[in-house]
């Protein structure tokens, strides 16, 4: 049965304007002039915004194996409540890594029947997996993730400019983009004097690692065609090399995080390390950059990076930076305080939302059925105050642990409500419905399948 969305603010190729989304078997059928419609099957937004789906293509949920760390089912709650209707999950933190097509299907299997939005999967590169990538993007498979650093777990090792070489050419030849990770150990970093301090743990972590590594992944995207993805981009020193590989035509994208462009290495104190992730927060000034970055299409989307841990993996007691492990919790949060700082700087609501979906959707293969209010998309949409002010509290995260830099931090713009495949998934204040999310594939043809 057809139903109808209508709204003062709906986002559309024209930016936010008064429309009806007309929406039928669970897709957008059509989004037409803001007209009186039967009020039975109308769901009237008002004056709220109605904005599509997040698309969050950077979320380590580590179920299987780590689900004490965050399982699917509260993942994707906090997606819903945070305005994200799809999420794209990392091949590590879980147990078995995703570098092999039983892997996938272990993973597969540990998702089904909790998911409160869809749910899709990156595999993963490393040494010696070179004969399984291709079987694993035949099973659905979005894209491949890799490090050129230890990755903090032993079972997902890095892989070196030989190996890496050599996957770009077969994910060239697949069609699919290799995800980077993108620091590399390329010369001695000082050691923290103290532990607790911030200062010491940036150090650790120097721009250089980051600048040399792009542009490495540069140079082989440019020599082997194969389309390579910078993941959570900090060092505003590596823009120009993204900028110069766009420019000579190399198939090369990049992202940032919420974390880089609303926090700062000034303010964070000493020993809090729930601030810990790698790369690490830098300085104001390089923060500012990211956001000129994004402006000028340098950096091409934002997305969360969620990588939440145990608490007692944090080492708050300590306040040990070096032994603590690196990750920010931030799926539910990631559009508010993005939008908070955007406002600041006169950046509309409008691109904000292409930033956060759009664009990543288009990364994913996604952009004919997520990521936008379009004919043939499904109808994946939000319904969000962009004047709402709120205090981030405990009380109100739906991650499976609240341990959050953002805790205590005021915030504008809150969601009211997430739709999926126009069926409510989320709305303030009301207990959870049950999990309507899909389990979703890339076909062989770029297509989304519903696999489960």
């Amino acid at each position: 049965m057809r139903s109808f969305v209508r709204g003062r603010r709906v986002l559309t190729p024209e930016g936010l304007r008064s429309a009806v989304v007309w929406i039928q078997d669970g897709r957008v059928e059509l989004v037409g002039p803001y007209e009186p419609t039967d009020a039975s099957r109308t769901l009237d937004a008002g004056e709220l915004c109605v904005l599509p789906g997040l698309v969050d293509c950077h979320v380590h949920v580590n179920q299987p194996g780590r689900t004490e760390w965050e399982g699917f089912e509260t993942a994707t709650r906090a997606a819903a409540a945070g305005g994200v209707t799809t999420i794209i999950d990392m091949p590590l933190n879980s147990r078995p890594v995703t570098t092999t097509v039983s892997a996938l299907q272990t993973k597969r299997r540990a998702a089904e029947r909790l998911c409160a939005v869809d749910v899709g999967f990156w595999g993963g590169v490393v040494p010696g997996n070179e004969g399984e990538l291709e079987a694993m993007a035949a099973a659905g498979i979005f894209g491949f993730k890799c490090f050129l650093i230890d990755s903090g777990i032993p079972d997902f090792p890095p892989v070196g400019e030989t190996e890496l070489s050599r996957a770009m050419e077969v994910l060239a030849r697949l069609g699919l983009p290799l995800l980077v990770h993108a620091e590399l150990a390329c010369c001695a970093a000082p050691a923290a004097a103290d532990r607790r301090r911030y200062g010491g743990y940036l150090a650790s972590r120097p721009k250089a690692w980051e600048n040399e590594a792009v542009a490495l992944v540069a140079r082989l995207s440019r020599r082997t065609g194969c389309r390579v993805h910078i993941v959570h981009l900090s060092s505003a020193e590596a823009l120009p090399a993204v900028a110069a590989a766009k420019k000579d035509g190399a198939p090369l994208t990049a992202e940032t995080c919420p974390h880089y462009l609303c926090l700062s290495a000034e303010e964070v104190p000493d020993g809090r390390t729930e601030f810990k992730c790698a790369p690490p927060i830098r300085e104001a000034d390089n923060r500012e950059k990211l956001w000129q970055a994004l402006e000028d299409g340098t950096l091409d989307f934002i997305v969360s990076d969620h990588s939440p841990c145990s608490p007692d993996l944090k080492k708050r007691e300590s306040g040990d930076f070096s032994a603590a492990w690196g990750g920010i919790s931030s799926l539910q949060l990631g559009l508010a305080a993005v939008w908070t700082e955007a406002r600041r700087r006169g950046i509309p609501l409008a691109r904000v939302a292409r930033w956060m979906s759009e664009a990543p959707a288009r990364l994913c293969g996604l952009e004919e059925r997520k990521g936008g209010l379009l004919p043939g998309c499904d109808a994946d949409f939000i319904l969000f105050d962009p004047d709402a002010a709120w205090t981030v509290e405990e009380s109100a995260l739906r991650h499976r642990h609240k341990l959050t830099p953002y805790l205590g931090r005021a915030l504008a713009g809150r969601v009211a409500a997430a739709y999926l495949r126009g069926e409510r998934v989320f709305q303030a204040a009301d207990p959870d419905g049950p999990p309507r999310g899909r389990l979703v594939s890339r076909s062989p043809a770029h297509g989304l399948h519903r696999t489960h």
